[in-house]
């Protein structure tokens, strides 16, 4: 089976609108709140915010990720999918509350407390949400997947801002939460047909997958959040909250652009399962166009830290810098690896996917616990880059054993991308001191750098896609789009 000509494309270019529409309400809601509101608000909810994570993700079955991957999955699959996860979310919110003196302990603040025992309904809010929702996914229907994420956003973001600018305090976070929450549980189900009801009439078949989902979803949730909890307990809350805002803008060049690729990815994958070579190529396909933008956008990012922090966030959070500069690089390495985690999940290695994450998990666990115990913010960001990093030639191996893919065709797809991103940084660096030399203003040298760094990368990726003759890929995708859009 081949998957329908434009159908990985027009998905990626929905999802990416989906998810960058949502990524900008919530950038735009961070430098509003920023101004706002302090670092230590923003640390209180970023450690209340793990707790809730970890009891969700400790529960959850990956119902979702099941239905998607089973072509024939009926109305009874999305019973017991909704059913199992309305009994996760009320289990989860009953432990958060149990639990939240303890977390409080934990992190050493006892604001942790109350806002942990609030927080906690809106897992419950989001276990009441309308399963059909999935569907919009499964069936590639992003233009509706699209209006339901962007209508339950902009909801959060005007009750967030409405309380912070009301309240001026971390409160207006949790009440922001919560509105989103039920307004997306409203709109859920005025938005799909589908009125799921109680059933575990479909266990077994989902529990086969989810078994695997739960161990993976829970390895990927320590990957992604267990270097926080660490600056969590062995820092106070203003560094966690410059450590989270930090990491909330450093993964957007790479986890956010990758993102919705990847979203448009698994549905294509799954659909070109029985076919290996058009599997490999749509994998060949979406790598090359996530190292072609997340690579020099992280990098980039990484490069203009020093002059965008002040400009954006203001002066008092300086200090999340160099946090901002070693996470951005690290979230190249997750930008190159996820759509590799999907692939596995198609081609049913679930053990392999899950032991991916396991290992990045292990590896930091004990570099962190044993030989860098109470380390600073910025030691755990460095060890975090470190440990992502060798995770690309792990999972370039899984890849290889499991579906067939060449280790010298997926450095082949990075290798003009990370030519030109070298080019861009000696670009941007040049002009590092212009705002001394010619007496510019900080924020007119920040937009030069940004401008200068898109061109001089831009140039020197379709000069070197150009030298060797134009192969098919991800360069020849992208100089068509922007000829179509140019109208030529």
């Amino acid at each position: 089976m081949t998957t329908a000509p434009g159908s990985l494309v027009q998905g990626t270019l929905l999802t990416v609108a989906m998810r960058w529409t949502d990524r900008l309400i919530g950038l735009v809601s961070t430098l509003i709140l920023a101004r706002l509101l302090t670092p230590a608000d923003f640390g209180i909810i970023a450690m209340a915010t793990l707790v809730i994570a970890l009891a969700d993700v400790l529960l959850d079955l990956g119902t979702n990720i099941a239905l998607v991957r089973d072509p024939d999955a009926t109305q009874a699959h999305y019973d017991t999918a909704w059913t199992l996860r309305l009994i996760q979310t009320a289990l989860s919110t009953a432990l958060i509350i149990a639990a939240a003196p303890l977390a409080a302990d934990y992190f050493g603040d006892a604001r942790v407390q109350p806002v942990l025992q609030i927080l906690a309904f809106s897992l419950l809010l989001g276990g009441l949400e309308n399963i059909g929702i999935v569907a919009f996914h499964k069936q590639m229907q992003f233009g509706d997947e699209f209006r339901f994420l962007f209508a339950r956003r902009i909801a959060g973001f005007i009750i967030t801002i409405v309380a912070a600018v009301v309240l001026r305090n971390y409160w207006a976070l949790v009440i922001g939460t919560l509105g989103g929450r039920l307004l997306g549980v409203l709109l859920s189900y005025f938005m799909h047909p589908m009125r799921p009801r109680l059933s575990l009439a479909r266990f077994g078949a989902l529990f086969a997958v989810s078994q695997w989902m739960l161990l993976r979803g829970i390895g990927d949730f320590l990957n992604q959040s267990l270097h926080r909890m660490l600056v969590g307990r062995w820092n106070s809350a203003p560094v966690m909250g410059a450590y989270t805002v930090a990491h909330e803008i450093a993964t957007m060049p790479s986890a956010e652009l990758v993102a919705p690729m990847n979203r448009a990815l698994f549905p294509a994958l799954a659909a070109a399962h029985d076919n290996p070579a058009e599997r490999q190529r749509l994998f060949l396909l979406a790598l090359g166009l996530q190292a072609a933008i997340a690579i020099p956008a992280a990098t980039g990012l990484a490069l203009v830290a020093p002059l965008a922090v002040p400009v954006l966030l203001g002066a008092q959070w300086v200090e999340a810098v160099p946090l901002l500069q070693l996470l951005a690089l690290a979230g190249i390495a997750h930008a190159l690896t996820a759509g590799s985690q999907y692939l596995l999940i198609v081609l049913g290695k679930l053990a392999q996917a899950t032991a991916i994450i396991w290992l990045q998990v292990g590896l930091f666990a004990a570099l962190a616990l044993v030989a860098m115990p109470g380390a600073d913010a910025e030691a755990l960001a460095a060890l975090r880059l470190v440990v992502s990093a060798s995770a690309i030639l792990a999972t370039a191996v899984f890849v290889r054993r499991h579906g067939g893919i060449a280790l010298a065709a997926m450095a082949r797809t990075c290798l003009r991308p990370l030519a030109a991103t070298a080019l861009m940084a000696v670009t941007v660096l040049a002009t590092g001191s212009l705002d001394a030399a010619a007496s510019l203003p900080t924020s007119m040298v920040l937009i030069m750098q940004i401008a200068l760094g898109a061109i001089s990368y831009a140039a020197a990726l379709f000069g070197l896609w150009a030298l060797r003759g134009r192969p098919a890929g991800a360069e020849s995708w992208l100089f068509t789009k922007i000829r179509s859009v140019m109208g030529q």
